[in-house]
């Protein structure tokens, strides 16, 4: 998406900007929304001349999502956010009531059947995985988690003793319990080890904090530090965190996972268009191709509609 070069440099447009961030700080959205909503805003001034959203109305925002649609030839999904953008900045931020924008159809995403491995594929491409990116898709593929929600995994998640893992803020962010594999405990194990090491090296270095969701660390001062607040799977670097300016080590970035994974599925001869969401789609359609009731496999995947789960019935 390209950048917004002179309206950002106008009296208006940077007070606006900064009341969106504001607001969605404020109601503690994800760094990626932000940045997202952000980018949507911006496009939609710019499409218009740079006029303020309060000029604008119903015509206005339609003209803009039939472009996006028609010239610009994206997705629904993609569609669908700029309209949940354009929704958050009037009704959170410029406080107008816009019963148009609700008659506003979204876009409907075509009915596609999910990208499914077959058990062999999954072992081949899993055995081309290497360190830390491997435990990651045996992850994914053992217990049904989305790549964010097994990036974001805190120490204080995993149950051992019960072989679970708590899946906290999720897809909606509702939370979920899940199944951990026996077979992938010792490793699990190990990891952490390694990820309890580097925090105690970032904490005599000084840092060792850790970003906490909902403005816990407002709350709490000292639980960043915490072991159990810790990112299972930590990134190799401190960062400077682009919100509080504060320096944190992060967790593994989904892009690298997501190239390893997508190689691995080339080196394993795979001609299928293999992500880390595939490893997820193989997880629910084996465990139904296994005997297993698909209200148990709703559940482990965190799904409101069991239709979402049937989908998997049908490979």
């Amino acid at each position: 998406m390209s950048s917004i070069p002179s309206e950002v440099d106008s009296a208006a447009a940077p007070r606006l900007l900064d009341q969106v961030r504001g607001r969605i700080r404020f109601l503690h959205y994800s760094l990626r929304t932000e940045q997202a909503y952000l980018n949507w805003i911006k496009r939609f001034i710019r499409h218009f001349g740079k006029r303020h959203p309060r000029e604008m109305g119903a015509g206005e925002v339609e003209a803009f999502l039939t472009h996006l649609a028609v010239a610009g030839n994206v997705a629904a999904s993609t569609q669908n956010q700029a309209k949940a953008a354009l929704l958050f900045l009037y009704r959170e931020v410029l406080e107008v009531e816009l019963p148009w924008l609700d008659g506003i159809e979204s876009a409907k995403r075509p009915a596609r059947l999910p990208v499914v491995l077959t058990a062999a594929e999954v072992a081949a491409l899993l055995d081309r995985l290497d360190g830390v990116h491997a435990l990651i898709g045996r992850l994914l593929y053992g217990t049904g988690m989305r790549l964010m929600e097994c990036l974001r995994l805190r120490v204080k998640d995993v149950v051992f003793p019960r072989r679970e893992i708590l899946v906290r803020d999720g897809k909606g962010l509702k939370d979920r319990v899940t199944v951990l594999p026996d077979s992938l405990a010792p490793a699990l194990l190990e990891q952490l080890q390694r990820a309890r090491e580097l925090h105690a090296r970032d904490l005599a270095a000084g840092h060792g904090e850790v970003y906490l969701p909902f403005a816990l660390d407002r709350k709490y001062p000292q639980a960043g530090r915490e072991w159990m607040w810790q990112y299972v799977f930590p990134t190799g670097q401190l960062s400077v965190d682009p919100r509080s300016d504060t320096v944190r080590r992060h967790h593994v970035h989904d892009q690298a996972v997501q190239r390893a994974i997508r190689a691995a599925a080339i080196a394993a001869g795979i001609d299928k268009p293999a992500s880390p969401h595939t490893l997820r789609h193989s997880f629910a359609t084996h465990l139904l191709e296994g005997g297993y009731d698909i209200r148990t496999v709703q559940e482990l995947l965190g799904h409101s509609d069991v239709k979402t789960t049937m989908i998997y019935c049908v490979q």
